[in-house]
């Protein structure tokens, strides 16, 4: 009998699954979703196991688990050929069911805590936000329905954060370190959720699972709820907010400093990230005199990109302002202008004034002049006996008048907001650090929106789809291991970049993704007669496939039989 050539796909699985076994992931999994049905095919933990790594590494819908799965060696996926050949989507579906009815609190607490151990993760300060995940369809039974004695998500409409209020949608609330952004913590909400309702219930989850309640939770100016604060505070908590422009602290600081210079401390002084000619990044804070209605510290920070920026955005928009009421007015005085209640029109100009957000700034008011023209009233050739008729005709128009004092007032705080913090040992040089490094937690949600890519949501099924998301949380928090990981060692081997860019181009600060992608076509061949394996031949690595995985603490060997 011939011999026969089997090309198994391995890509970046030896990598995935080193990280999954040393946060013992799937362990867990198994532990809190036995497989107690012996006519299951396939036990549930591995099965969300398969999931979990076919979005790490190619993110195609339940549906097409199988086509994905082939695609690589079952020994990467930890199951073995016989598991393969019956792997369908419906078992993925149960196995999301059984997920859902497990107690996914604990078992989330549990993950978390053993990745912190196992990895160093530090919960001194934590940074939390939330995002909404947008869904195509009806959902006319997710409207928060019991399911199995549990009660399932609520897929409505909301304050969308895609800018898409046509569709239905679901609160995704992340939290994750100043360490490396890794996340810690994530639950869903229905889609109708107010921000504002969440925090002291997630900040509460944090204290149980970091073991203290003295670390910094960092938030947005939802999070500048009074109740709220006052509750965090009273319970051991420190968090750093930002003061929202409702507050009256914001508006008796505006009016202060029109008067007042305030002791900038100089805290940030960089090159403008855009260019070396541009205006330097210059950051300075100050603590105000007077504290919040709360009695707290009010840090107020001032930077001069965001202040050009501010300046630059006033003028673009009275700029576009004007042109439309000039294009309104060219559209007055024409022949046959189809505006002529005076109300109307007066509402259109108003309406064009707020759509550009100039409100403040730029008066404008429709007037009604009388245009008078003389016609003869015989016909023929006019002469010093002619009589004429004078004809009136009414046009609206438009009288525009620009509020320099406004903008000058507001040119005097461009640039300018405030922090609030509960810590009174904190000096304001370290709130604004652990404000600025919030961002973090926002390229978290964009690996899961483009990365992870967790849209479309294939399924209906709202008790599925909850656990669905815990399968991708899982996979960011794999995700961000491997970059963690990497970076630290850059750092530690003081390497400044790796040429892992496309063309081999230098890079920084590599991503999960792009050392993904890095092993994403590495395969081992295996020779094979009468269905007995002769030879395996194993991949041959790159220096640079060999130089990621020292730096990851990985031998060679991962990707050997």
């Amino acid at each position: 009998m011939a011999f026969t050539l089997h090309r198994e796909r391995l890509g970046p699985l030896p990598v995935i699954n080193h990280f999954l076994r040393k946060s013992g992931l799937l362990g867990r999994l198994d532990e809190f979703i036995p497989t107690m049905d012996k006519r299951c095919a396939l036990p549930y933990a591995s099965g969300l196991g398969i999931l979990l790594r076919s979005i790490l590494v190619e993110r195609e819908p339940i549906y097409r688990i199988y086509e994905t799965a082939q695609a690589f060696a079952p020994s990467e996926l930890g199951i073995n050929s016989g598991e393969m050949s019956r792997l369908r989507d419906d078992q993925i579906g149960r196995a999301l069911d059984h997920l859902f009815d497990a107690d996914r609190g604990t078992l989330l607490t549990h993950i978390v805590v053993d990745v912190a151990k196992k990895f160093g993760i530090d919960f001194q300060e934590l940074h939390n936000d939330s995002t909404t995940v947008s869904f195509t369809g009806q959902y006319r039974g997710a409207h928060g329905r019991i399911i199995r004695s549990r009660r399932g998500l609520w897929v409505t409409y909301g304050f969308n954060k895609d800018h898409r209020p046509d569709l239905k949608q679901l609160l995704f609330i992340l939290t994750t370190t100043a360490d490396g952004g890794i996340p810690v913590q994530f639950r869903c909400a229905d889609g109708n959720t107010a921000d504002v309702t969440t925090h002291l219930e997630t900040w509460r989850v944090l204290k149980q699972v970091s073991g203290r309640a003295d670390f910094l939770y960092v938030a947005d100016s939802k999070l500048c709820d009074t109740l709220t604060m006052e509750a965090i505070e009273k319970e051991g908590g420190r968090f750093v907010t930002v003061l929202p422009r409702s507050r009256r602290e914001d508006s008796e600081f505006r009016e202060w400093i029109q008067s007042h210079d305030p002791p900038w401390e100089e805290v940030r002084d960089r090159p403008n990230p855009r260019g070396k000619a541009l205006p330097r990044d210059i950051w300075q804070a100050f603590q105000y005199a007077l504290p919040s209605r709360e009695g707290w510290p009010v840090i107020w920070v001032y930077s001069t990109l965001l202040a050009l920026h501010q300046q630059s955005s006033r003028r673009d928009r009275l700029k576009r302002a004007q042109q439309d009421l000039d294009d309104f007015q060219k559209c007055l005085a024409g022949p046959r202008s189809r505006y002529r209640s005076r109300h109307e029109a007066q509402k259109k100009a108003e309406g064009i004034v707020k759509r550009c957000g100039v409100s403040r700034y730029l008066q404008v008011k429709v007037i009604q002049k009388k245009e008078h023209r003389f016609r003869q009233e015989s016909s023929g050739r006019p002469g010093t006996k002619t009589r004429y008729r004078r004809l009136t005709r009414k046009r609206l128009s438009l009288e525009q008048e620009l509020n320099i004092k406004a903008i000058a007032y507001d040119r005097k705080s461009d640039g300018m907001y405030p922090l609030l913090t509960n810590d009174n040992d904190l000096t304001p040089q370290q709130v604004l650090e652990a404000h600025k490094r919030q961002p973090t937690i926002e390229k978290r949600f964009s690996q899961i929106k483009s990365v992870l890519e967790i849209k479309p949501v294939c399924l209906k099924n709202e008790g599925r789809i909850e656990a669905f998301f815990l399968i991708y949380f899982l996979g960011l928090l794999v995700q961000t291991l491997v970059e963690r990981e990497l970076r630290q060692a850059m750092k530690r081997e003081k390497i400044k970049s790796l040429p892992i860019y496309p063309e081999e181009r230098a890079c920084s600060r590599p991503t999960a993704e792009q050392i993904f992608r890095l092993f994403s076509l590495t395969e081992k061949a295996v020779l094979m007669k009468n269905k007995k394996v002769v030879q395996v031949f194993d991949p041959e690595l790159t220096a640079l496939q060999k130089q990621i995985l020292q730096l990851l603490g990985l031998k060679n060997s991962i990707y050997k039989d």
